[in-house]
């Protein structure tokens, strides 16, 4: 199953957007939904809606470098979860953003809690799409994420650089290094 990436166009596109983002991620993880239209605006970040079978299957949403995207949010809608939509996406990006790295921040698989398991998935299955770890913790507005990525790698000086250079300054201000878990 192929999955096509199409900007949301009409206020119906959108709404769907908002929805599954408000259905999809806790409120720790959500950025005001104005900031990621704005920013849409401004052109440093893309909004895509991800159709499968000619079905809104998803969406997701790129912070743009100019050699590396960071792909900020990925959520597929719960009836097709679990058909490849979300592994078809990354290529998908890929092709979209042939030529540039693109690496991800998902919530730390490190740390106990009830959604544990959940968190150790995530990190499977990005790794399974052939992202690796970079070695990179860092607390993100409060919530403690390792970064992953394919065709780029950082550390974390250049993590916060690329937060400053294409998102925002206050973005940046609000990331802290964490020391990266031994094995």
């Amino acid at each position: 199953m192929e999955v096509v990436l199409k900007r949301p166009r009409s206020p119906f596109s959108w709404l769907r957007v908002y929805r599954l983002y408000l259905q999809a991620f806790p409120s720790s993880e959500r950025k005001p939904f104005a900031i990621i239209l704005k920013k849409t605006r401004e052109g440093t970040t893309d909004v895509w809606c991800m159709y499968a079978n000619g079905q809104f299957s998803g969406f997701c949403t790129t912070i743009n470098g100019d050699s590396a995207v960071l792909l900020d949010y990925l959520a597929v809608c719960e009836a097709v979860r679990g058909k490849g939509i979300g592994t078809q996406t990354l290529y998908a990006l890929q092709r979209q953003y042939k030529g540039k790295g693109l690496f991800v921040e998902i919530e730390s698989p490190f740390e106990a809690g009830d959604d544990k398991e959940a968190r150790v998935r995530r990190k499977a299955f990005y790794r399974a799409c052939g992202m690796e770890p970079f070695g990179v913790m860092a607390r993100v507005f409060g919530v403690n994420m390792e970064l992953l990525g394919r065709g780029c790698s950082f550390d974390y000086a250049a993590y916060h650089a690329f937060y400053r250079d294409y998102y925002s300054r206050y973005a940046a201000d609000h990331l802290q290094e964490l020391p990266y878990p031994e094995a």
